[in-house]
C-alpha cells in the first residue's frame, strides 16, 4: 500500500510538470492573457479594468474597485460562505452547559 502511495504521487507529479511545460512565459508581451482582444473578438476585461479603473469608482487602488464595484455580487457570495463557515464551526466548538449542572 505504501508503494502504491509513492506511485501515485510519483504519477501527479509528473502529470503537473508535463502540464507546465505547457505554460507560456510570463513576461512575454505577446501572451494572449496581454492582448486587449480575445480570439472571439471581443474586449479583454483584464485590460478594461486597468485602464477604466479610477475613472468608474475614483480608487486607486485597482483590487479595491475589481472586488468591491466590478465582481461585488460574487464578493458577497464568497463572504456569505466563509461566515457561515465561521458560525458552524463555533456553534461545532462552543462550551455546552449539561442540564446536570443546574
Amino acid at each position: 500500500m505504501k508503494y502504491l502511495k509513492l506511485l501515485l504521487i510519483l504519477v501527479f507529479a509528473l502529470l503537473l510538470l508535463f502540464a507546465a511545460s505547457d505554460l507560456p512565459f510570463r513576461g512575454d508581451p505577446d501572451n494572449r492573457m496581454n492582448q486587449s482582444v480575445s480570439m472571439t473578438g471581443t474586449e479583454v476585461p483584464g485590460n478594461y479594468y486597468i485602464q477604466e479603473a479610477y475613472n468608474d469608482a475614483h480608487t486607486p487602488n485597482i483590487v479595491t474597485v475589481v472586488l468591491g464595484d466590478y465582481r461585488s455580487i460574487d464578493t458577497l457570495g464568497e463572504q456569505i460562505v466563509i461566515f457561515t463557515a465561521g458560525m458552524i464551526t463555533f456553534l461545532l466548538l462552543r462550551n455546552r452547559r449539561d442540564d446536570d449542572d443546574q
